[in-house]
This record gives structure tokens, C-alpha cells and sequence, in this order.
């Protein structure tokens, strides 16, 4: 196994955090040498400050158990035990933001999953299937902010993840979108713990969640967008989104209609362009890139959460019930696991993407 690099894991005690630690053992590249968390759990070991509250399908990894909580304000303490973060933080964002940039102003780079910084003009917000160019936005960022090591590079919210990479596919193929329709089936998880209250959920379905409907329609333009200049350019694609939370642990889905700006593809084009269709992680074989990347269901009640969501190891998206649409060209269902894909996976893989591309 090569020399990993040592990472340390802020906001490692919540539902997001406990994710990087699962997903990180025996990891080629990473290994976690050092967990963060509120002043707090700080001086506790990591067992012991997750105790009656782990919530990962499995045990806590030896190799991480005994390690000492630190402050996540205490950057310096962190210079000492990691070359990077993973920021999952459960704080207010403009809180966030300062505290990312503070340890990215210590040379150390932060992949977060956070949102503080996701429209923060220098910093890229990336899916890696769709637009790790935007990496080289990193170079602008270390230029402006005198940073000599240290970078911010955030990944994009976890309701999107099911449906921009099949459309990205169809825009690479030559068929460019011009308007989104969008409603989406989002998990309890997506919430983080304790979620909602259950007698909420049980026999219910909540038609809001707060401020998520504006980052579904905003957040996939900056994607979908270009790095021109120095900046991300947004997609003009028109969105509208519709966000509900379900009664399911796990799995977000998206009902989406779709509109083409130009040629419209034949149903048996669209599912030959999402069964071809690879992209930089999986040319990189970076460790944690499904193959494929988008899995189609030919059942006709497929995808489903409890089914499909852990497809690639959580990190595919699985797609469904492709047909014509009476009002737009075209609808389908996506499917992604939003505690891996959408949140500490997606990081993961991110992070795998910047270090293969010589960032860190």
C-alpha cells in the first residue's frame, strides 16, 4: 500500500462525519489520523464521544476508536496530526465559512461537504463525473487568497447528485437542455440525526424542506456551468423544483422531466448514451468511482430506495422509467444514496479526483 495521506475528520461525531470514518477505513489513499468535533466532545476518545449514538451499519473502525477528540477550532492542534480535512461541521454557515478558511490559510486543504461555501465565487463546488475542470479553479483561489497548500473545494447538495450526471451525459452527447422540471422523494437521513420527529413522518410526506427547493434550482447552473476566465459562467438552463421530504431512511430520488434546446434524442439514444457514458473519475480508476457510473433499471417500478441505493457501493446512480413527456421531451427517475454519494462519498471522491490531479 503507498504512503497514505493522514486526514483528519471535523464534525467527525455527526451522522456526516461518522460516514467519512466508515468509508475511510482501509482506504488506499486516506487514512484518519485525527477527529474533530464541538469543544464538547473534545478529550474524549472517539468511542467514547459517539457512544448510544453511532449510527453506521457497522463497527466503529479500530483504528479510529481510541483516537482523542480535538476542538475543530483548534487549528493548530490539527497542523500536528493531518496534511488534510474532510469538514462536515454542524454549525452555523457563516461560522463555517470562516473556520474553513482559516485552516485552508494554514495550508491545510479542506474538501467540505458543507454548503458555506458553495457559492463563494473562487471556490469550486464539484460532482467529479461532471466538472472536475473546475478544479483549476483552485489555482485562481490560491492566487487571490495568498494560500501556498491550503484550497476550499466544497461538493454540491445531496438532492442533486440523482439526475445532473444523466443530464450532463445527454448535454455531452450533443443534445444541450434547456428547461428542468424536478420533484424529489428525500430520505429522513438527508436531515441528519435525530431528523424529523416520527410522529411526523409515519404515514406522512413533508411537501417543504427548508430552503432546499432554491439549491435545487441553483446549484446544478454552477455545475452544468463552465470555468471561463478565471470564474464559473452558470448553465442557463431553467429549473423548477419541487422538495419533499419521505418516509425512507435512506435514497433520494427525482422524478424529472426534461426539455431539449435543440435535437431531441430518441428514448433508444438517451439509454445508449447513459450505458456508455464514463467520465474522469472512472478513466482515473480513482478508488472510490463506480463502473458504471449510472445504472439503468428496465423494470417498470425500478428504481427503489431499499433496492437500488447502495448500487456501486452507494456511489452509482441508478436511473428508470425513461419515456416520453406529454408536456416537455422526456422523463425519467433518478436514484442516489445521499449519505454516501450525496454527502461523505461524494467528498471522497472528490478529494481522490484533486489528489490525482496534484492538488495535495
Amino acid at each position: 500500500m503507498m504512503n497514505r495521506i493522514r486526514v483528519g475528520v471535523l464534525g467527525a461525531t455527526g451522522m456526516v462525519g461518522q460516514n467519512y470514518v466508515r468509508l475511510l477505513k482501509d482506504h488506499p489513499w486516506f487514512e484518519v489520523t485525527y477527529v474533530a468535533a464541538s469543544p464538547r466532545s473534545a478529550g474524549k476518545t472517539y468511542a467514547e464521544a459517539v457512544q448510544g449514538r453511532w449510527l453506521m451499519p457497522e463497527p466503529i473502525p479500530q483504528a479510529v476508536k481510541d483516537l482523542v477528540v480535538g476542538d475543530a477550532n483548534d487549528i493548530e492542534q490539527a497542523k500536528d496530526k493531518c496534511q488534510m480535512v474532510f469538514s462536515a461541521i454542524e454549525e452555523d454557515k457563516d461560522v463555517v465559512r470562516r473556520l474553513e478558511e482559516a485552516y485552508a490559510a494554514a495550508d491545510i486543504p479542506v474538501v467540505s461537504n458543507n454548503s458555506a461555501h458553495r457559492a463563494t465565487e473562487d471556490v469550486p463546488m464539484i460532482i467529479p463525473e461532471v466538472n472536475w475542470e473546475h478544479a483549476a479553479l483552485i489555482d485562481v483561489q490560491r492566487r487571490q487568497r495568498g494560500w501556498r497548500r491550503g484550497l476550499i473545494a466544497v461538493k454540491p447538495n445531496c438532492s442533486i447528485q440523482s439526475y445532473v450526471t444523466p443530464i450532463y451525459a445527454l448535454q455531452q452527447a450533443g443534445f444541450p437542455v434547456d428547461a428542468i422540471i424536478v420533484t424529489t422523494l428525500q430520505a429522513v437521513s438527508g436531515a441528519g440525526f435525530p431528523g424529523p420527529a416520527s410522529f411526523t413522518m409515519i404515514d406522512g410526506v413533508v411537501p417543504y424542506i427548508k430552503a432546499e427547493e432554491e439549491k435545487s434550482e441553483i446549484e446544478p447552473l454552477r455545475v452544468l456551468g463552465r470555468l471561463e476566465g478565471g470564474r464559473i459562467i452558470n448553465s442557463d438552463i431553467k429549473i423548477s423544483a419541487h422538495c419533499n421530504r419521505v418516509p425512507v431512511i435512506d435514497g433520494h430520488m427525482a422524478c424529472v422531466s426534461l426539455r431539449f434546446a435543440k435535437a431531441r434524442p430518441t428514448i433508444e439514444q438517451v439509454l445508449q448514451i447513459w450505458k456508455d457514458f464514463s467520465s474522469e473519475p472512472q478513466r482515473l480508476r480513482l478508488p472510490s468511482a463506480p463502473i458504471p457510473a449510472m445504472i439503468y433499471r428496465d423494470e417498470p417500478d425500478r428504481p427503489q430506495p431499499r433496492m437500488d441505493r447502495d448500487a456501486g457501493k452507494g456511489m452509482a446512480i441508478t436511473l428508470g422509467r425513461l419515456r416520453p413527456c406529454k408536456v416537455f421531451d422526456i422523463r425519467f427517475v433518478g436514484l442516489s444514496h445521499n449519505t454516501i454519494r450525496g454527502a461523505a462519498g461524494g467528498a471522497i471522491l472528490m478529494a481522490e479526483l484533486l489528489k490525482a490531479k496534484g492538488y495535495f
